[in-house]
């Protein structure tokens, strides 16, 4: 009978743990579109890498990026690694110090971030497979 209580009691404790924690990895997952603005036009900015991290939830892409006189930071949020290795990205697909061009949906805040939708290098080529075309709204 005592097993049978044990045995009971750690179930009802790994179903209490279980439903704590989903309910906070349900919320923290969310559209980018909370973040970035979907409805406007894409944002075009090259430059030169200064970071690229192939880490998850989401990589960055931050580039150093000449206004005039000053240089100014970019950053583009990237999806997670195992969807840019579907896509063709690999951790050293991008090389700090190389220039490239990113595109993408600007932050709603009006920060220099975007939601990476494309990037390419400077002699034109697509870095990893070419995004499908946008359609216009």
């Amino acid at each position: 009978m005592t097993i049978g209580l044990k045995a009971g009691a750690w179930v009802c404790a790994v179903l209490i743990v279980t439903a704590a924690v989903l309910p906070r990895d349900a919320v923290a997952h969310h559209s980018f579109a909370v973040f970035f603005d979907t409805d406007s036009k894409l944002v075009k900015v090259t430059g030169v890498v200064r970071e690229f991290k192939f880490s998850n939830p989401h990589g960055v892409v931050a580039l150093d990026v000449k206004q005039g006189r000053k240089t100014i930071i970019w950053r583009a949020e990237t999806n997670s690694p195992s969807i840019l290795r579907r896509r063709g990205w690999s951790p050293s697909i991008i090389q700090v110090g190389e220039t490239i061009t990113i595109e993408g949906w600007p932050a709603r805040d009006g920060t220099n971030y975007m939601r990476l939708r494309a990037a390419t290098r400077a002699n034109g080529d697509p870095i990893g497979t070419a995004p499908t075309p946008v359609k216009e709204k």
